[in-house]
């Protein structure tokens, strides 16, 4: 039972981050935009998070450092969505191409800059003032359920209310119709008023800096650091997160608890001593390979927006 306890407490340890990806993701492509790049965001804001976090704690801000890192990271991811924004809605540009791109130059720009500010060194310093786990007052103390849920970092919990808040935006305002609305019929949107493509550019930029929270969150907690391979394909995990999760902020948490499950059975399952026999490698493929056979047998049976991926133009309305 400890050893399940401890199972479950890691999802959430390695669930979170692909939360916030997901929710960015899910954010842009409600609203008819493609978003590849969600590799590309979680990268910048991973990168922000630890430089920004390194100099506060040289200024010696101590425990602030880490929430000081934390909201820098959507400040540097924007730059990036605002790339994506203008290439993919304002000039219409192939959105897929557009977000790899973004992958591409988010990846080599922070290498470049870490080396640059760092004379030469691979990676950031290793940080001492990160996230550590907060204890949430009586509930921790239940046996099984105390450590398995209620012994968690606080951008799990930050994580946990924004998907809370995005849900009731989504669902429940005029701002998430018309969202919703825009992403299944521009043409009928535009007819009552919405600026389609305005709103598709807001979606963007918020989507990734939403995005980039969680680049910050491994950076903060579980890396204390950033180097190249920092994020190494999360965010096309989370990608697979709003897809299998149907587009839904539940259903993308959900996905992404899935697929940090799987993460931390690979930690896990090395400790069992069958488990010595087998290569390390398969191990470390675990998620991604379980991240393909989900989409195999899901992708048929899930509904994208109608209108993702189709640039939207006014004069051929």
């Amino acid at each position: 039972m400890e050893a399940m306890a401890f199972l479950l407490n890691g999802t959430f340890v390695f669930a979170t981050a692909l939360i916030f990806a997901a929710l960015g993701g899910l954010i842009t492509e409600r609203t008819g935009v493609v978003n590849l790049g969600l590799e590309g965001f979680m990268v910048a804001g991973a990168f922000s998070a630890a430089v920004t976090a390194y100099f506060a704690e040289q200024a010696g801000l101590g425990g602030m450092s880490a929430w000081i890192g934390f909201l820098s990271a959507p400040l540097c991811a924007l730059l990036f969505a605002l790339m994506h924004a203008i290439a993919s809605v304002r000039f219409k540009a192939d959105q897929v191409i557009s977000g790899i791109v973004v992958n591409m130059l988010a990846a080599s720009s922070t290498f470049f800059l870490v080396k640059l500010i760092f004379d030469g060194a691979a990676e950031t310093p290793m940080l001492t003032e990160v996230f550590g786990k907060t204890n949430i007052p009586f509930l921790s103390d239940l046996p099984f359920f105390g450590v398995a849920f209620f012994q968690v970092y606080p951008t799990t919990i930050v994580a946990l209310i924004l998907v809370v808040i995005i849900y009731f935006v989504m669902f429940k305002t005029p701002l998430g119709l018309r969202m919703r609305a825009v992403g299944e019929h521009p043409g009928s949107a535009d007819t009552a008023g919405i600026r389609v493509n305005r709103l598709r550019f807001l979606a963007v930029l918020v989507g990734g800096m939403v995005a980039s929270l969680g680049g910050a969150t491994i950076a903060l907690t579980a890396n204390s650091s950033f180097s190249f391979n920092t994020i190494s394909g999360q965010g096309f995990i989370a990608l697979a997160a709003v897809i299998f999760g149907r587009w839904h902020p539940i259903g993308a948490m959900g996905a992404a608890l899935f697929f940090g499950l799987a993460q931390a059975l690979k930690d896990k399952v090395q400790l069992f001593e069958f488990a010595k026999q087998v290569p390390t490698e398969v191990f470390y493929m675990l998620p991604y390979v379980l991240t393909l056979i989900v989409l195999i047998f899901t992708s048929k049976r899930t509904s994208a927006p109608a209108a993702l991926g189709q640039p939207y133009d006014p004069g051929k309305r």
